[in-house]
């Protein structure tokens, strides 16, 4: 493994902008130039450290704060962190950059009606019909960040165009390897 700093990647924007799906092509470049990380979701922090949790205000600000607690031990011992949360209020994304080592905000953006096609799990047509409360974007809302450090446009580009931003930003100030090609 290569010793760097570590940072946090802390990708927000609504369900189905494809957060995790961008956090996982970014772990997969990342472990071919030998980074040490560890990748935290929403579904998988909620099947575990956040179970207790519900949706509402108050719980969902509790979680990122967990999680937040989880980025900054990491980070701190130079392991980078790619956290893909929905985490929709400017106050609770501040408190994280004011936690953690590096942090690097990444505006995953899509428009609600994309996301909202995008959704397998069926949840917009529950929200949209009145079945689910605290549902972001719907009935909750979530506060787009005024300047995130990255911005892409999943609507827009291809996971690998918006993963290439990415990889760019962090190569261009020194946090990671450039790719080396043969």
């Amino acid at each position: 493994m290569i010793e760097h700093a570590g940072f946090v990647l802390w990708f927000t924007g609504l369900s189905g902008a494809g957060k995790t799906t961008l956090a996982k092509y970014i772990e997969q470049e990342l472990r071919t130039r030998a980074i040490r990380l560890e990748r935290l979701d929403g579904d998988m922090v909620r099947e575990s450290l956040t179970k207790d949790l519900g949706f509402s205000k108050y719980d969902r600000d509790t979680n990122i704060e967990r999680v937040a607690y989880v980025a900054k031990l990491l980070s701190r011992n130079n392991v980078v962190v790619l956290a893909a949360f929905i985490s929709p209020y400017h106050k609770t994304r501040q408190y994280v950059r004011e936690q953690v080592t590096n942090y690097i905000e990444v505006f995953v953006d899509a428009p609600l009606d994309v996301c909202a096609e995008r959704d397998v799990k069926g949840m917009y047509a529950k929200a949209f019909a009145g079945e689910i409360e605290n549902f972001t974007g719907v009935n909750d809302p979530y506060e787009a960040p005024d300047k995130p450090d990255i911005h892409v446009q999943t609507h827009l580009e291809t996971v690998e165009e918006s993963g290439g931003k990415v990889l760019t930003w962090l190569e261009e100030r020194g946090l990671i390897p450039a790719q080396i090609t043969l």
